[in-house]
């Protein structure tokens, strides 16, 4: 087997190409079902922590809130790193900031200090962040007619320890007393060894580097054809990405509807443990609810992969926003139901893959290599913004309209992604990439 981690400096062919494809995404799979893990155990219990630190339901969605803000702030200096250096030491990076937050959550807990652990599930936003832009790797080095499959199949591989996550509260819980630690600190433990072991398979599988590879191929085949080689590394602003992006149809649409997806999906899960603890579900309920609901985020996405390789990325972006419409329709009618509104998380799962599945294929095909790190980089940025402002504003809404009106609220952001589609359409389709 070679060794090799350095990136060619010759023309890539198809055969190395695929080999080394399908090396990355195997090496990405397994560090996402590590890092899911932390992820899952900290969403199933962060609201509950921060509710039992300030004894107020509307500060209970500040857990989230913190988490999706930390994913927007280390979003765009992650893809910065990124496409200076490839994509190994982002990535690597990021789990372990998110391993540092995971123990000073545990800290913070411990001291009983609120602003500490809002500190510390903003760093935990980080791995967040990291788990994200894992499926821009998987797209990096991947063809164009499989770009949907590849990535997607990384996002699934979230599925393990996402879903594993939420469920490991009563034996976490177990871990934690042991240590004369509270019950709700157990999952903070595995949050951290979770992203500690991202950390190092990252740094020990993701070679060669499949960004580097994929920029210097690109540089090799441009000698060859004696064309000017693009400066693939060179800087862009937040502005200047923003300004390439409304430049181009196709990416702004995609843009729109990966941050659409993924505030729906945070204002309403943001809330869902804290509706269901208000009508006296047990702990084991609200796990199992979260569970599904990562499931349905993560399990399909090979599917939803192949739809859009199959059908196209706007027909499945699309369809992501009704079913994200059906989502908040049975949640937000459920009451006191647990089965429904289990049933609109699975939902509401299903619908955030749809859109950031179509949105992240259609978004790197809309963009030249030489940008394209870094504009993905905005994208989770303006994604993880959304999500933090839904989920600040999701405890003050569930306080004043009740789980009903939170789920109305939230169906209000899926207008502008049909507005900007018919646009597309209109205009004849014509920054539609062929299916």
């Amino acid at each position: 087997m070679s060794t090799d981690t350095s990136p060619p400096t010759e023309i890539l062919t198809e055969e190395r190409r695929a080999r080394l494809q399908r090396r990355t995404v195997v090496s990405l799979m397994l560090t996402q079902v590590v890092g899911g893990i932390g992820m899952g155990a900290m969403l199933a219990v962060g609201a509950l922590i921060a509710q039992d630190l300030t004894g107020s339901d509307a500060w209970a969605g500040m857990a989230t809130t913190m988490i999706t803000l930390g994913a927007a702030v280390f979003a765009l200096p992650l893809a910065s790193l990124a496409a200076r250096r490839g994509r190994r030491p982002g990535l690597a990076l990021g789990w372990a900031l998110g391993a540092v937050g995971g123990t000073v959550v545990i800290g913070a807990t411990v001291l009983g200090s609120f602003v500490l652990f809002l500190a510390g599930m903003v760093l935990i936003g980080a791995g967040t962040a990291t788990n994200l832009q894992a499926r821009h790797a998987a797209a990096d080095l991947a063809s164009e007619r499989s770009r949907g499959r590849d990535l997607s199949v990384v996002v699934w591989a979230t599925t393990v320890g996402a879903v594993v996550g939420p469920n490991l509260i009563g034996p976490s819980g177990r871990v934690a007393q042991w240590l004369g630690l509270p019950d709700l600190l157990g999952p903070a433990l595995f949050t951290t060894a979770g992203f500690v072991l991202g950390a190092v398979l990252t740094m020990a599988l993701l070679r060669p580097d499949p960004l580097k590879t994929a920029t210097a191929a690109v540089a090799a085949a441009s000698r060859a054809a004696g064309t000017p080689e693009t400066a693939g590394g060179a800087p862009l602003s937040v502005p200047g990405a923003l300004a390439v992006v409304g430049r181009t149809p196709a990416a702004l649409l995609a843009v729109v509807g990966i941050v659409a997806s993924h505030t729906v999906m945070v204002a309403v899960m943001t809330m869902t443990p804290v509706h269901l603890s208000h009508h006296g579900a047990a702990l084991t309920v609200i796990g199992l609810t979260i569970s599904l609901h990562i499931a349905g985020m993560y399990a399909f996405s090979p599917v939803v992969g192949w739809l859009t390789d199959r059908f196209g990325r706007l027909p499945v972006l699309l369809s992501g926003q009704v079913v994200l419409l059906l989502a908040v329709a049975v949640a937000g009618t459920a009451g006191e139901d647990e089965v429904l509104v289990a049933t609109g998380l699975v939902l509401l799962g299903l619908g955030w893959s749809f859109g950031l599945v179509s949105g992240t294929a259609l978004l790197a095909e809309s963009l030249a290599p030489e940008v394209r790190p870094r504009v993905q980089g905005v994208s989770d940025l303006l994604m993880n913004l959304g999500g933090a402002a839904a989920g600040a504003l999701s405890g003050v809404v569930l306080a004043q309209t009740g789980f009903g009106g939170l789920n109305l609220f939230a169906a209000l952001f899926t207008a502008p992604v049909f507005v900007l589609a018919l646009r597309v359409l209109a205009a004849g389709r014509r920054s539609e990439p062929a299916a």
